[in-house]
């Protein structure tokens, strides 16, 4: 089955839409550490909603972290509900593919949203990232993956990116607050341990469309170039 990667930072794959790390609650988790941010829940869930109107998939799949804090606490609650509640109308089915940062979740499950480990669509198997496991074709998120990127005057902008590769592709996190890991500089999956990203192909996703830069190796020589 083929997939779609979109400029808003999903994957269509067949009548699923996939998104990774929405991190939702990121702004509680910060307020505790005396780090006080704007609020992003209704940027993310309306965002999300006119995704959904457009491609109109059967289901949402989160791959993984859709919240944030390892200790779960009523306002992470209190938002993990009205994400449920505004999303649910729009699908058929929620499914969430839990990631490490998914801990006390499982009453989700009351509302509606199945919650699963790993998950198999269309010769492709969806898992967060986190845990390396035997299989053909994985489809992760995690990774949070990035590049930066160089101007002509030198000057340096990281951005969010797709991963593709013939057996593994890397989604960017959905989550405004996910300012993206270098990859050329740190990795975090064991999965891209495994595969090499350098044979990937780094896909950047805009506003309204999404740019192709070919193979990392080759951006890594052209980068080293300027």
């Amino acid at each position: 089955m083929n997939f779609k990667p979109l400029p808003e930072k999903a994957l269509k794959l067949g009548s699923y839409l996939i998104v990774a790390d929405l991190h939702l609650g990121y702004e509680v988790s910060m307020a505790r550490e005396g780090f006080y941010l704007p609020r992003v829940f209704h940027e993310v869930v309306g965002k999300l909603k006119g995704l959904l109107k457009r491609e109109k998939p059967k289901g949402l799949i989160v791959n993984g972290d859709l919240k944030h804090s390892f200790v779960p606490e009523w306002r992470e609650r209190k938002e993990l509900k009205a994400f449920v509640d505004e999303i649910s109308p729009m699908v058929e089915e929620i499914i969430l593919v839990r990631g490490n940062h998914d801990v006390g979740i499982l009453w989700l499950r009351e509302l509606g949203v199945e919650i699963v480990d790993e998950l198999e669509i269309g010769g492709w198997k969806l898992v967060h990232g986190h845990k390396l496991l035997e299989d053909e074709r994985f489809i992760i998120g995690h990774e949070h993956p990035a590049v930066r990127l160089r101007d002509e005057v030198g000057a340096l902008v990281k951005v969010p990116v797709f991963l593709v590769g013939e057996s593994l592709v890397v989604l960017p996190a959905f989550s405004p607050w996910a300012y993206g890991n270098d990859v050329l500089r740190e990795i975090v999956s064991p999965f891209l341990r495994r595969y090499d990203p350098l044979d990937m192909r780094v896909l950047v996703p805009l506003e309204r469309e999404l740019l192709d830069f070919g193979r990392l190796g080759d951006l890594v020589r052209v980068m080293n170039s300027l």
